[in-house]
């Protein structure tokens, strides 16, 4: 259970607005005396990206308040991570290669500390900018964005602080799988077949995913296991066939591990019985 009295949530904006939240403290550049520290971001695993729906990964950070500032008033600051590839300023004052929080929530530990979880939102739409080209399939570095509020609500200082961390943006994949035929007779011939595809940010598209080793696992009726029973390479159309002989009932499926630039791909399983 969360402990500590919750401080203030924030909800970031996506776009151009939410990007100009970050311009002030590019060009202020001076010290706000705020420390961000043990930030985690999707559990410390990479974050894998399709052609269109929203990836929201986990975020967790502490923050440490300088002399003046308090818990009791979160509206005087505001501090949280974020994505970015190339120059840290360049990134946060045009949103290219930037991503950036969709929301958060901190909890009050004590006065001058609290800890804050939400989430990263990356959105592959066209409209956004995210994920617009196959090459942000790369290690992206973690970034900072500081600013300390005046009391009259003027902005006061602002800072980007870049981290030594990073986080591996990769390309969703995708697995099919087909055995035939259903039934079989024990003995014979089991056909397995399938596809691979992978996302095309730069389309929007998921198109064959071409020379790639796939493992074609098999868990046979009343146990909880898959096991690897033969691997394949798919085809110029991201194709996948081979035969096994049909020994007991069970489900196939392909897998395939990814890769520094592309997720892991599990198809659905294809149930075989066996006469």
């Amino acid at each position: 259970m969360k402990t500590g009295r919750r401080t203030v949530a924030v909800a970031t904006l996506v776009g151009a607005l939410g990007l100009a939240v970050l311009s002030a403290p590019a060009a202020q550049a001076a010290d706000t005396g705020i420390t961000v520290s043990d930030i985690v971001i999707n559990k410390g695993k990479p974050i894998v990206v399709g052609t269109s729906k929203p990836v929201e990964p986990p975020v967790s950070f502490d923050i440490a308040l300088p002399s003046g500032y308090t818990t009791a008033d979160p509206s005087r600051y505001d501090a949280y991570p974020f994505l970015y590839r190339g120059s840290i300023t360049t990134a946060a004052d045009t949103g290219e290669n930037f991503i950036q929080p969709g929301s958060y929530t901190c909890y009050e530990v004590d006065a001058k500390h609290a800890q804050c979880e939400g989430s990263l939102y990356i959105d592959p739409h066209p409209s956004q900018e995210h994920v617009d080209s196959n090459s942000d399939a790369t290690t992206w570095k973690v970034g900072v964005a500081l600013r300390l509020w005046k009391a009259d609500g003027g902005l006061k200082t602002g800072e980007l602080e870049t981290r030594s961390t990073a986080v591996q943006l990769k390309r969703a994949a995708k697995a099919t799988t087909n055995a035939s035929p259903e039934p079989v007779t024990k003995g014979k011939t089991i056909t397995v077949t399938g596809k691979l595809t992978r996302a095309n940010w730069s389309t929007k598209k998921y198109d064959a995913y071409s020379g790639r080793t796939v493992s074609l696992q098999f868990r046979a009726k009343g146990t909880d296991t898959y096991k690897t029973v033969k691997k394949a390479t798919t085809g110029s159309t991201g194709g996948l066939r081979t035969t096994v002989t049909a020994s007991v009932d069970g489900s196939y499926r392909w897998v395939y591990y990814g890769n520094s630039t592309t997720g892991v791909a599990t198809s659905a399983a294809d149930y075989v019985d066996v006469r």
